[in-house]
């Protein structure tokens, strides 16, 4: 029988002005490669302005591997009991079910680790801020390939979007997804509610299409997709939904992690390359890419027009 310390002794961190509590450091979270929670906790330090940065602010569900990412994963929305005084939530609502939930908004790196010494492997925020959670100020581009459409294609269309940001006048701040994709961030005027953004969204992705309707689709059933395009995920951009951050470690084998990009990069970036074991060194060298990203609100009017011209209306996800 193993020991009752067969996963180290607890270890407290010094993050800024906290010391937070790593209990089980030695338990390996990532089998493939070895890595520990203690690895993952010091990741998540070594990226700690990039990381801070996607979180702050925002009403934030965490995705928990208890026992690593062999086992079952745990959506946690409600910060639990027990939590230190320090740390910092915002209340959401959920009408569906008439409830609510105090939910984790990060402010500081050593929110992030006390997440980690919950098992928190993924990080997934809303796209508005506890200021107006009702009101988003990030637009969400999110290019998910089907089954027979390779990465190839990923950046084929991630330059098609690009073209009709610029056109627009709009900055995207793209990244990785950690999977197969890409996505693109935009800062936006807290003008609008999830509908309007989600419709200006549809309008975008349907502006893309248009220009690569070999390449690109918006049919939202997945079963009528061509298994060789790019679904332009505009539902990424209804209340609550939240996608992996920028900087956040994916639960899969290789540690892959949602990972900021110039434009330029797309061309030739492998994003399984792109792990807890290479970002953090690449991140000491480039700095955070997302580093404007809130220098600039823009303005989501002239894509709502297109929704008008184009008849797009925004309605509940069937999926």
């Amino acid at each position: 029988m193993a020991g009752k310390n067969q996963f180290g002794e607890p270890v407290h961190l010094t993050v800024g002005e906290r010391s937070v509590r790593l209990s089980s450091p030695d338990r390996v979270y990532f089998p493939e490669l070895g890595a520990t929670k203690r690895d993952l906790a010091d990741y998540y330090l070594a990226v700690g302005d990039g990381i801070v940065r996607a979180l702050r602010e925002r009403p934030c569900m965490l995705h928990r591997f208890p026992d690593g990412i062999a086992s079952d994963k745990v959506h946690q929305k409600r910060v639990p009991r027990g939590a230190p005084a320090w740390l910092e939530t915002v209340e959401v609502s959920f009408p569906r079910y008439q409830r609510t939930a105090d939910e984790l908004c990060v402010t500081e790196l050593a929110a992030v680790i006390w997440a980690v010494q919950m098992s928190t492997v993924e990080f997934h925020p809303w796209n508005s801020r506890r200021a107006d959670t009702e009101r988003p100020d990030e637009w969400r581009i999110d290019l998910d390939p089907m089954p027979e459409a390779g990465f190839e294609r990923v950046r084929q269309v991630a330059y098609a979007a690009q073209e009709v940001l610029d056109e627009l006048g709009i900055v995207g701040f793209p990244k990785t997804s950690g999977g197969s994709g890409l996505h693109v961030y935009v800062r936006i005027r807290p003008d609008w509610g999830f509908g309007e953004v989600r419709r200006a969204a549809l309008a975008f992705a349907h502006e893309v299409e248009q220009r690569l309707p070999h390449a690109v689709t918006t049919t939202w059933w997945r079963k009528d997709r061509d298994p060789t395009a790019v679904f332009i995920d505009y539902n990424q951009n209804a209340r609550d939904h939240t996608i992996a951050s920028a900087y956040s470690v994916r639960g899969n084998a290789r540690a892959t992690v949602s990972t900021p990009l110039t434009w330029d990069e797309i061309e030739d970036v492998e994003p399984q390359d792109l792990t807890i074991s290479t970002v953090p060194e690449r991140f000491a060298r480039l700095g955070d890419l997302h580093e404007q990203i809130d220098e600039v609100q823009h303005d989501l009017t002239t894509l709502l027009e297109w929704a008008d011209r184009d008849g797009l209306e925004a309605t509940d996800s069937p999926e």
